[in-house]
């Protein structure tokens, strides 16, 4: 694919969101996507089912797509104006250390490697020993990038400055927010069993005081192990009657919190989401 091209695609997808950050459209232009998403032609994601590509032309991947990687298990590579967007939102800096989850082929573990930079970390995790395979190849060459072909739900996690989650969860596992430094950030998406819901970000701002607030709308595959089939029924309800946006903190009833109160918008189990700052 040409430069120019590259650079074509790069302000595409991260323009359409907010302003864009520069240093992200950098490592949209740097990163290449036909590295990582094998050879064409290739599946495509539509909500009317996968349309396959008349050729191998690079051309139908360097657009706002996803482009399906194991299609018969839905797992693609998502969305990359959802991922700029959710990126500019985690704000991964120079030096920082992040985990990837659910990194699947490495695409976005590259970008997030590309942020960071070498004076940084990557954590990739990912739970399909296919994709896992195929991810620490094509991030062999990026010394500050570890794959691991293991959950991010079981074990210690180190210690990170940002986490970010490319599977849908039902809840805020308790292992990502003890992971996060003070003014570490959580980006995941909180979804329902049908794979609807948000971005949520959630912002360690003190050792037991955490913000939180949507990102934007998303559809995920499930996290594996970090569902629960009464919390997602409570997250549908919840949707349902809106009010998502008005959500400011996350309370952990075991660091002070207390019970839910009036400004809960989603409880679980030794959490909650509410409208009051942390």
């Amino acid at each position: 694919m040409s430069s120019a091209a590259r650079s074509f695609y790069a302000r595409l997808v991260t323009g359409m969101g907010d302003a864009p950050d520069p240093a992200i459209l950098g490592a949209f232009e740097a990163v290449d996507r036909a590295a990582f998403v094998g050879p064409g032609p290739w599946k495509i994601y539509t909500a009317a089912g996968y349309i396959d590509t008349p050729n191998a032309d690079e051309a139908f991947i360097y657009q706002d797509v996803l482009v399906g990687l194991a299609p018969e298990r839905r797992i693609n590579n998502g969305q990359p104006s959802l991922h700029a967007r959710c990126l500019a939102a985690a704000n991964p800096r120079p030096g920082e250390r992040v985990l990837h989850v659910g990194a699947g082929t490495g695409y976005y573990s590259a970008i997030l490697a590309r942020l960071v930079g070498p004076e940084g970390h990557v954590d990739a995790y990912e739970i399909e020993p296919d994709l896992a395979a195929t991810a620490a190849a094509n991030l062999a060459g990026l010394a500050w990038v570890k794959l691991h072909a293991a959950s991010a739900l079981e074990g210690a996690l180190p210690v990170a400055d940002v986490i970010y989650v490319n599977a849908g969860a039902s809840h805020p596992p308790a292992c990502w927010l003890d992971a996060l430094r003070p003014g570490g950030r959580l980006l995941f998406p909180l979804t329902a069993e049908s794979g609807n819901g948000m971005m949520m970000l959630v912002t360690r701002t003190a050792e037991q005081a955490y913000a939180a607030r949507v990102v934007c709308g998303a559809m995920f595959i499930p996290c594996i192990g970090a569902r629960g089939e009464d919390e997602s029924a409570a997250l549908m309800q919840a949707m349902s009657k809106g009010g998502h946006m008005a959500v400011r903190s996350l309370q952990r009833t075991g660091q002070g919190a207390g019970e839910p109160d009036e400004t809960a918008w989603l409880s679980g189990d030794g959490w909650w989401f509410s409208r009051r700052p942390a």
